[in-house]
Order: structure tokens, then sequence, then C-alpha cells
């Protein structure tokens, strides 16, 4: 009985399916045959927007307009399959309610108004530039020693970032900006 009760769990179906383990053969006939409605359509290739584990995803694009948001079944970390969060990717970009401008309130005020990206980074630029150059410190004013740096500006890393990515954004905020850069890693 217990068997017979295992042998109906998808999972334990999946893993009994064919040499390839990839359990296409426990899906039916029209989950096995969906495809995505591309007509025609260009694909870029693609990596997830979410968590860092770097899903491969492909964009279907036709006359500058977004179709439709895959796996990529060439990816060797996904294999072609998504998370709920990727598989809804393309609802990420296309959604009515989704924000197209940068919205910005004034110290003060009690109202939004909109920005164009260049005004916005530009302000972002100038004010992490004057927190860096009214608290930039040459040396430690106890013992003498060189250490270049500011504490007066901090950064926050996110999900979505590899380790690769990680590494430039470390050596640009301490090497070129000389922010204090803690990790949270643990030292053995």
């Amino acid at each position: 009985m217990l068997t017979e009760l295992l042998s109906r769990w998808p999972l334990i179906q999946q893993i009994k399916t064919g040499a390839n383990g990839n359990g296409v053969e426990s899906m039916s006939e029209r989950t096995r045959n969906l495809r995505p409605k591309t007509d025609g359509a260009q694909v870029a290739k693609s990596i997830c927007p979410y968590c860092g584990v770097g899903c491969g995803q492909l964009a279907f694009h036709k006359n500058g307009k977004l179709i439709s948001i895959e796996g990529d079944p060439e990816s060797p970390i996904s294999r072609g399959r998504l998370c709920p969060k990727g598989a809804d990717t393309f609802e990420l970009h296309t959604h009515p309610g989704r924000l197209q401008k940068i919205k910005y309130r004034r110290p003060y005020s009690t109202k939004w108004e909109d920005l164009d990206l260049e005004i916005a980074m530009n302000m972002v630029a100038d004010r992490l530039w004057d927190s860096r150059e009214r608290t930039f410190q040459d040396k430690d004013e106890k013992s003498g020693d060189l250490i270049m740096q500011t504490k007066a500006v901090g950064h926050l890393g996110g999900a979505t970032l590899d380790i690769e990515e990680n590494y430039l954004i470390k050596k640009l905020f301490a090497i070129g900006l000389g922010m204090v850069c803690i990790s949270n890693q643990a030292r053995i």
C-alpha cells in the first residue's frame, strides 16, 4: 500500500522515468506540447533577474515589442525550467502598473514628481561624490597610517548579482571611492 501511494507521487514518477530523468514522460500530452506563441519573433538569450542562481531565459520579441519569456532549454543551470518568479518575468516588464519614470519627492514636499533618468542619475552621483569629499580620510588620526577611506557612504548588495559583478562592484566602491566594505561572510 505504501509503495503504491509513493508511486503516484509526482516526484517519484519523475525520478523513475527515462534514462535522462527529465520527467517529460510523467507530463500530460497537453503539457508536453505547450510552446510559446512566437509567430516569427526574434529570440534573445537572457538571464533571470530574480535570485543569483542565473537560470537561462529566452526573450521573444517582434517589432520592438516583448512577446514572451520562456526558460532556455540549453541553460546548464535550469535546463529550460523556471521557478514561479522566473516564469513571471514577462509580467515584470509588461504589467500596466509598472513605473516607467523616475519618481522623486523633494525634501519637505508632499508631492512626487517625474524626473528624467539622466537627471536622477546625476543627482545620485553628485550626492555620492559630495559625501565622499566631505568625509574622506587620508590617514588614521591616531596612528597616522594611510587609510584612504570614507565611512559616510554604504552599499547593500543584491541577490541577482553573480560573483564577477560583486567582485567588480566591491573594487569600484573600495578602491575607486574609498568606501569601507564589510563582508557578512564568517571567517574560519
